[in-house]
């Protein structure tokens, strides 16, 4: 009977990466922002088309990050490695003020690349090799560490965007001095998780993750006596498998990703940020002085990108629930994918409406156009995302797990590249037009994944 406890090395994990999550989406909260301000000065096309780059490469790495981890360094020095690479390159971009910003921009978001490359997928890795091949805690366990991603997530924007826009309305010195706190903010964290990871991984992981697929290590769960054995028909069907569900999720990191870019100018110009008014003056704490003044908290654009993060730690534990409660009614993966594909369309319907109402009035629009958008983002983001990841480690073969959970995070780099070329768009297309386009084309995919549901789950051959 299987142990309903997870293990504690799940929560070590998930604590890591919600700090790694912090360091990376804390600077991609203030990104984009930060290259069309005065600093860089890039026009948003230029701006979008970078961003994709930059968030299509780090999706790229893991690939040779994954090979490195499987054949030489291992699982857990890799993530050692990439946490301290990406900090370092968190601490160059808040490094413009000293070197020319470009090579400031350049060398951070290329250090951040290398190190995400020997973090991501090895991380994800080790979080599989913690349970047996056909533990059915496996789903929920990356539900779990999913919700460590946005726990991240969900802070780092309230964080890195107030320090980075903090000084926005004053002077143009000021202003763009500030950027450099949210950057140095989010390396901060990157060092907080890097520290946490050191000082427990030998504790609650073992030897799990600790040697190269190729050594002759002890205490990995999920090795097997045959690792330089030939690949079977059902390992190569399944590898397939991996490579239809990657060619499909591409699609919808391209849309997902407008988060950062279309998303992002559409919150920053079209939409009413609102300001709160705290007035202090009447408190008195220990005799302290008292405000006179009121404090004045303004939500910032960049918050935005939180809002996906909140749905996501109130809805994921909802989900788990209803995967473990549907039992053997629960939807296989490629129906899973389905619903994540067509979940986001009707996102984009949504705010492709709201966009419509704005160019109407020539007004800013409510932010609950945009709540709306992320909370079916984020409803179709739990059917693929998580379930994605798991995917990797039920299909892929031992000896190829980190290389091919780089094949599946490879659906995010060509999905972001999708993305900064449709946002770059942002202001030669008519708004309505460029947020109708990811709602069409996810229902049309969502259409394709349900019609191929069964010839994919004969290659996937009884794995669920």
């Amino acid at each position: 009977m299987t142990n309903k406890k997870h293990p504690k090395g799940l929560y070590l994990l998930f604590t890591v990466e919600m700090w790694e999550r912090f360091n990376y989406y804390g600077m991609r909260a203030i990104l984009t922002l930060f290259m069309v301000s005065s600093v860089i000065g890039f026009e948003k096309s230029t701006a979008s088309q970078v961003y994709g780059w930059f968030t299509a490469l780090v999706y790229l790495t893991p690939l040779l990050g994954g090979y490195l981890a499987d054949r030489f360094i291992g699982k857990r020095h890799s993530v050692t490695i990439g946490a301290l690479v990406m900090a370092t390159g968190q601490f160059t971009l808040a490094s413009y003020e000293i070197i020319p910003p470009i090579a400031a921009l350049v060398a951070g978001l290329t250090l951040i690349i290398i190190g995400n490359g020997f973090f991501k997928p090895n991380i994800s890795s080790i979080v599989g090799e913690l349970y047996e091949p056909n533990d059915s805690r496996r789903d929920r366990a990356f539900t779990i560490f999913y919700m460590g991603i946005n726990l991240g997530a969900l802070i780092a924007p309230f964080v890195c965007g107030s320090l980075g826009q903090a000084a926005r309305d004053a002077d143009a010195a000021t202003a763009a001095a500030a950027w450099k706190y949210g950057f140095m903010a989010a390396g901060m964290g990157m060092i907080l998780g890097l520290i946490v990871y050191l000082s427990l991984q030998k504790r609650f992981l073992g030897d799990i993750g600790l040697h190269p697929q190729g050594a002759n290590s002890k205490g990995t769960i999920n090795r097997t006596p045959t690792e330089n054995a030939p690949l079977s028909k059902d390992d190569k069907d399944r590898i397939k498998a991996i490579f239809v569900f990657t060619f499909f999720a591409v699609f919808f990191f391209a849309f997902f990703e407008q988060a950062g870019t279309s998303l992002t100018f559409f919150a920053d110009e079209a939409t009413r940020l609102p300001s709160f008014e705290f007035d202090f003056s009447n408190i008195n704490i220990f005799n302290w002085e008292k405000l006179e003044e009121p404090v004045v908290f303004h939500f910032r654009s960049s918050f935005f990108q939180s809002i996906n993060p909140v749905f996501v730690l109130i809805l994921a534990p909802l989900f788990s629930l209803l995967w473990k409660w549907l039992g053997r009614r629960e939807p296989s993966i490629p129906n899973k994918f389905g619903w994540g594909l067509l979940l986001q369309g009707i996102a984009f319907a949504v705010i492709a409406v709201g966009a419509s109402v704005y160019l109407a009035d020539g007004k800013p629009v409510s932010m609950l156009w945009l709540v709306a958008l992320y909370f079916f983002c984020t409803t179709g983001e739990l059917c693929l995302s998580p379930i994605g990841l798991s995917m990797v480690t039920k299909l892929a073969p031992v000896k190829f797990m980190s290389l091919l959970m780089g094949v599946w995070l490879m659906s995010s780099f060509f999905g972001n590249l999708l993305a900064g070329f449709l946002a770059s768009y942002y202001e030669e297309l008519e708004l309505t037009s460029l947020f109708s386009i990811p709602a069409a084309l996810s229902v049309v995919f969502a259409v394709f994944m349900w019609l191929m549901t069964r010839k994919m789950k004969a290659w996937m051959h009884g794995v669920k």
